[in-house]
């Protein structure tokens, strides 16, 4: 079965998360510039990138309101990074909202600047048995969850892989790794909700 998946395309880690879904079989990658991309695909990551950006191109590019319908009548979407904060209902050291949609509150910035960035290996059972390396750049992390939120993973009490019904969110960066772990757990979440 082919599963077709977008990659918002306004800014970003847009080219990795291509190289990386491109390496997995029937997979349709599908850059998403227009609402009426939307309509061409069944899952949707929001790429790492600079969420402020991001989030003034989605209302430039008239993205901002079919986005939170999509993800509100169940699409699959997974924001790493950038993709996390527009995501999330609020950002503690940001009064800005962006998409507003998943019940979680993250703190931007909040591994310190780009000298700070850092990578490490992780197990995330959830997603694969063996761990996976992972790269933080910049990186927010979860704060608070709401109650149907699932902390996936945490580092030192902070968490930085969550779920919540068809919403996916990471703190860090797996395509900018050679392993595409996540990238397959996120196409079998995409079947199963369309099997």
């Amino acid at each position: 079965m082919k599963i077709n998946i977008g990659i918002l395309g306004l800014q970003g880690a847009i080219i990795e998360h291509q190289k990386m879904l491109e390496k997995i079989k029937d997979v349709k990658v599908y850059i998403v510039k227009r609402k009426e991309d939307l309509d061409k695909i069944q899952g949707l990551i929001l790429p790492g990138g600079e969420s402020t950006t991001i989030g003034k191109l989605i209302k430039d590019f008239n993205l901002k309101d079919p986005l939170i319908d999509k993800i509100k009548n169940g699409m699959i979407v997974w924001g790493t990074c950038a993709g996390m904060i527009l995501l999330a209902k609020k950002i503690s050291n940001d009064s800005k909202v962006h998409l507003g949609v998943m019940d979680i509150i993250v703190k931007r910035n909040a591994y310190g600047s780009q000298l700070n960035s850092f990578s490490t290996n992780i197990v995330i059972p959830e997603v694969s048995n063996k761990a996976i390396p992972v790269v933080f750049i910049r990186a927010p992390y979860i704060e608070k969850i709401g109650k149907n939120v699932e902390a996936l993973y945490k580092i030192n009490d902070k968490i930085v892989a969550a779920k919540q019904d068809n919403m996916i969110v990471t703190s860090f960066h797996p395509e900018l790794t050679n392993d595409i772990s996540f990238h397959k757990y996120f196409v079998k979440e995409i079947k199963r909700k369309i099997r």
